[in-house]
């Protein structure tokens, strides 16, 4: 009997033994398969880098190309220490070879004003502990406590910040200067070899980054610029055209909104509020490039074009808010809007025509010719027939229904100007006008959700107006509440209307600082014709670096 009970708990266990062993390789193979997805997909986004920006790949074997050629120095002979510190001009390489020349040069100037500074008070701190005699111990501990405490008090030092990797520089070779010193007991030889074999790392970085391929922070910074106004006049475009046509966002779905995100005409101006930082970074290395290509001038003015962006920068904020316009809960009537349709695409067209017109003479290093001297004058008087319109139809910015009309119409009796008479008739012929206005927004049907917005990317909410409280007790249609709404539609067109003036005003000083950028930067007159001079090769090389023969 125990063997025949024995018999079904084996069998259970083997069971069990191999459920566990499937589950287990089944796990494996989604791991396996999990990881290989993986590791393709990051080779297939590799590739796609090296696609869309060459440089990086061109970068790359710069960099290679350079440690392979430092790394030579392992088979030098004689003398013998420069083969057994060979490893101070790869780590150099290393450290300092950066993409672009700007990043390269204050890179290299970091390492070796630290490294300098480094083998300089190593030198004294050596010599004061070798006539210390029993007390060289307690010198060169307490020379670490006084750089090391110095060194990181200075580099918390506000304007000190980008020269932070030079104090790390500065801490990390003082204290391998002093222990290799201590060690061989010969500090000249090891402060000297390793200062010149670092020297020697930071020439090979410079000659073949700027031999070979040169890529320049001043060149990206200057066609961010013009990106920036490219990607501006497509936002506002979009803005004005998506309001105009009353385009859906499926905002009226009573419950969902859609997030800014979402939306195409987001990338745009999101690109240009974004690129302050990248600016920042690109003129902290474009200050320490040397003249080059179109950028001959020895300080050429990249703060400038900073300045410049920040105007453009200004002008995004107010296609953000035209933006919000589009995506705001409360809308106004179509009808409305078709009022305004044309001075809408008018300052539209105009303002895309300006920033295109900049972004040109940017990218090209012109000035302004003669006739374009007044580059605002077509987008401004967009402006003032878009608030003469304004001024005209400011009955449909209102509730019209709250106008008392016997109250003007005894005002209009005791009126004397004719002139102020024939305008008010006008304001009571509007009337007319004003009621088609009031009777569309009344009928407030939910629009249809737009099919092509994710439902997972919609928020979901309460809307606001509820339209259960439209409804009364008895189920009578609150009045209040709705010219509470067309009055806060009405205002969403204003809304919309004064931002566009707005953005109108800001272009002045976008152009205000174009004309500082082309006057400190050299730009080219489009009206004076350059002759150019036919010659050899060396002409043309000294020409470049304006060196008279």
């Amino acid at each position: 009997m125990s063997k025949e009970r024995l018999l079904p708990f084996a069998h259970l266990e083997a069971n069990d033994d191999e459920t566990t062993s499937c589950i287990c390789f089944k796990s494996m193979r989604d791991r396996v398969s999990c990881f290989w997805n993986n590791s393709r997909d990051f080779s297939k986004k590799a590739l796609e880098m090296g696609r869309n920006d060459p440089r990086k790949v061109i970068y790359a074997f710069k960099s290679g190309f350079a440690l392979s050629f430092v790394s030579l120095l392992i088979f030098w002979k004689k003398p013998a220490d420069v083969s057994q510190f060979s490893i101070w001009a790869m780590l150099t390489v290393i450290v300092m070879f950066e993409f672009s020349i700007g990043a390269t040069i204050i890179k290299g100037f970091n390492r070796g004003l630290g490294t300098f500074c480094a083998g300089m008070l190593a030198f004294l701190f050596a010599t004061l502990s070798l006539m210390a005699g029993d007390g060289e111990k307690v010198v060169i501990v307490i020379s670490f406590f006084i750089i090391g405490s110095i060194a990181s008090y200075l580099k918390l030092y506000p304007t000190m910040a980008p020269y932070e990797y030079g104090y790390r520089v500065f801490v990390l070779t003082y204290c391998i200067l002093m222990v290799a010193g201590n060690r061989t007991r010969e500090y000249t030889v090891a402060i000297l070899s390793r200062l010149v074999l670092i020297a020697v790392g930071a020439c090979i970085c410079f000659i073949i980054n700027i031999c070979i391929y040169p890529i320049w922070s001043g060149d990206d910074l200057h066609r961010l610029v013009v990106n920036n106004f490219k990607e501006l006049a497509t936002s506002l475009e979009g803005c004005v055209n998506g309001y105009v046509k009353y385009v859906d966002y499926g905002s009226s779905t009573r419950f969902t909104t859609p997030q800014a995100s979402d939306d195409q005409l987001y990338l745009g101006y999101k690109t240009v509020i974004e690129s302050a930082n990248r600016e920042q970074t690109l003129l902290g290395f474009a200050v320490w490039e040397p003249p080059h290509g179109h950028y001959r001038t020895l300080r050429h003015p990249w703060k400038t074009y900073v300045k410049v962006s920040g105007a453009v920068r200004r002008c995004a904020y107010t296609i953000m808010a035209l933006h919000g316009c589009i995506l705001s809960e409360i809308q106004a009537p179509q009808e409305k809007r078709q009022v305004f349709r044309s001075q809408f695409q008018k300052v539209s067209a105009e303002g895309v025509k300006v920033l295109h017109e900049i972004a040109s003479k940017i990218e090209k290093m012109e000035k302004l010719g003669a006739n374009e001297h007044n580059i605002l004058k077509e987008v401004h008087e967009a402006g003032e027939q878009l608030q003469k319109k304004i001024d005209e139809r400011s009955f449909l910015l209102i509730n019209s229904q709250s106008w008392e009309i016997k109250s003007q119409a005894k005002e209009l009796e005791d009126l004397s100007n004719e002139r102020d008479y024939e305008n008010l008739k006008l304001g009571f012929k509007s009337l007319s006008e004003t009621a088609i206005y009031i009777k569309s927004s009344l009928i407030m049907a939910p629009r249809l959700p737009n099919k092509d917005l994710p439902k997972h990317k919609l928020r979901k909410h309460v809307p606001w107006p509820s339209w259960i409280s439209f409804e009364g007790v008895d189920g009578l249609i609150k009045e209040d509440e709705i010219k509470t709404y067309q009055s806060a539609s009405a205002l969403s067109l204003a809304t919309f209307a004064s931002l566009l003036i707005e953005f109108v005003a800001r272009l002045q000083k976008v152009v205000d600082c174009f004309e500082e950028l082309s006057e400190e930067a050299g730009f080219r007159d489009p009206d004076i014709v350059v002759l150019t001079e036919s010659g050899g090769f060396w002409t043309r090389f000294f020409r470049c670096f304006r060196v008279k023969r």
